[in-house]
């Protein structure tokens, strides 16, 4: 007799196969220890390799838009949050002050304050505008133990975060151009958005009181969301303490929907900090702050990506690129030396010897590398491989050369597919 499971013990089942927790544990990504504390996970290396994998790409997208990266500490005193508004507004979602030789120093549960210091620093000249200001940056937030789970909610956050100080005329251009990159590395990531949200202030004393400030942020918002043709839903309560926001919404395996990408106009901080450029007429003029987040917190994005691929990441971000079979041990001084040639080329390659048994098993047990490089006497000899690739497809022997620069190309290129006909293709 053949049982069939319900649509919803299918979806059920479906949700636990994928779920970041157990998958994130069993493929050995990242974990958790009591002595460390609850919300603060640790990463592994086929973890962090993934983790680095997706913080080089986005770095490396947003330099070619023009950002420029920092760093800041994960430090500051409580005086820059009270300047912020983040102690009068946010700081039930602090950590408490610690006491440093007299003064109070608190883990920073934003970087934007840290930024607009930065920017102050120095003098600036309308030829500098747009300034966009990058950093992966750390930062604390003091959620509650019921909340916790997995990657999507911690207490040590790693975020893309990033700021454009602008004039008041570039402002819309820039949250415009913000929302585009976020578009483009969804793409890259195989991230399909639920929805757009345009995140609206509440009733209650939450937020910044300065109703004109509200609706001239809200107004440029909404000139860049219809400019960008994206549809989206107004949410009231769901804005940032000091400014309107987009939110970018994604829905999980279990249809829970959350925020994973930001863009943000800020009149509220560039005026706390009395931040100032000096304009064409040599006059001191107020910039806007447009606050950015690509991928949000490392944590949760890569908590999606785990679900979303369960585990069986596109080559680009897998943890092992290459997983090197020698069928016999004496084909194991080859195997190793193209390992070698692999690190030497920038992928992340493995040897998975006889010692680990049958070659039937050492394929099972990689059946989550996007391939498999199986080398006998005949491919030794003559130095090829046979290349096996994650979906089943078995290709004829080819030189490890050709291998290695067709599986070159394809992570280079991001692309979501395993193989192109032509190098480059």
């Amino acid at each position: 007799m053949v049982t069939r499971l319900t649509a919803r013990e299918e979806t059920t089942m479906h949700d636990r196969m994928h779920d970041h927790r157990k998958l994130g544990r069993e493929l050995d990504l990242f974990d958790t220890d009591p002595l460390m504390g609850a919300g603060l996970p640790y990463w592994l290396p086929d973890g962090a390799a993934v983790r680095h994998a997706l913080e080089e790409y986005v770095r490396g997208a947003e330099r070619r838009a023009g950002y420029r990266h920092v760093y800041s500490p994960v430090l500051g005193k409580r005086e820059l949050y009270e300047i912020s508004g983040h102690w009068s507004h946010y700081s039930d979602d602090m950590f408490p002050p610690m006491d440093l030789g007299g003064e109070q120093v608190v883990l920073r549960p934003s970087l934007c304050p840290h930024h607009a210091l930065i920017y102050r620093s120095r003098a600036h000249s309308y030829r500098e505008l747009p300034l966009r200001m990058a950093e992966l940056g750390g930062m604390y937030r003091s959620e509650l133990s019921g909340v916790l789970g997995g990657l999507t909610r911690v207490r040590s956050i790693q975020l893309n975060d990033a700021h454009v100080f602008c004039t008041p005329d570039q402002a819309a251009d820039e949250a415009r151009a913000a929302l585009e990159l976020i578009r483009e590395a969804y793409d890259a990531l195989g991230i399909r958005p639920t929805r757009y949200r345009l995140s609206l202030p509440g009733a209650g004393g939450k937020y910044v009181a300065d109703p004109a400030m509200w609706r001239r942020a809200a107004d440029l918002l909404i000139e860049v969301l219809d400019a960008s043709g994206v549809p989206y839903e107004a949410a009231e309560g769901e804005a940032a303490f000091y400014g309107p926001k987009i939110d970018v919404q994604v829905t999980d395996g279990a249809g829970r929907e959350f925020t994973l990408s930001t863009v943000q106009i800020d009149f509220h901080q560039p005026e706390q900090f009395d931040l100032h450029y000096i304009g064409p007429d040599g006059a001191k003029h107020r910039p806007v702050m447009v606050h950015r987040s690509v991928i949000g917190s490392v944590e949760r994005a890569v908590a999606h990506l785990i679900e979303l691929h369960g585990g069986a990441f596109p080559a680009w971000l897998a943890p092992t690129q290459l997983m090197v079979l020698p069928i016999s041990e004496a084909e194991v001084p080859q195997a190793a030396a193209l390992v070698r040639r692999c690190v030497e080329q920038g992928l992340r390659a493995e040897l998975a010897g006889p010692e680990h048994g049958t070659l039937g098993a050492r394929v099972r047990a990689a059946r989550l590398v996007p391939y498999q490089a199986v080398i006998g006497a005949r491919e030794a000899a003559d130095d090829r491989v046979a290349l096996r690739l994650r979906d089943g497809r078995r290709l004829d022997a080819m030189s490890a050369a050709e291998a290695l620069a067709r599986i070159g190309a394809v992570v280079a290129a991001r692309s979501g597919e395993l193989w192109a006909a032509e190098v480059g293709a």
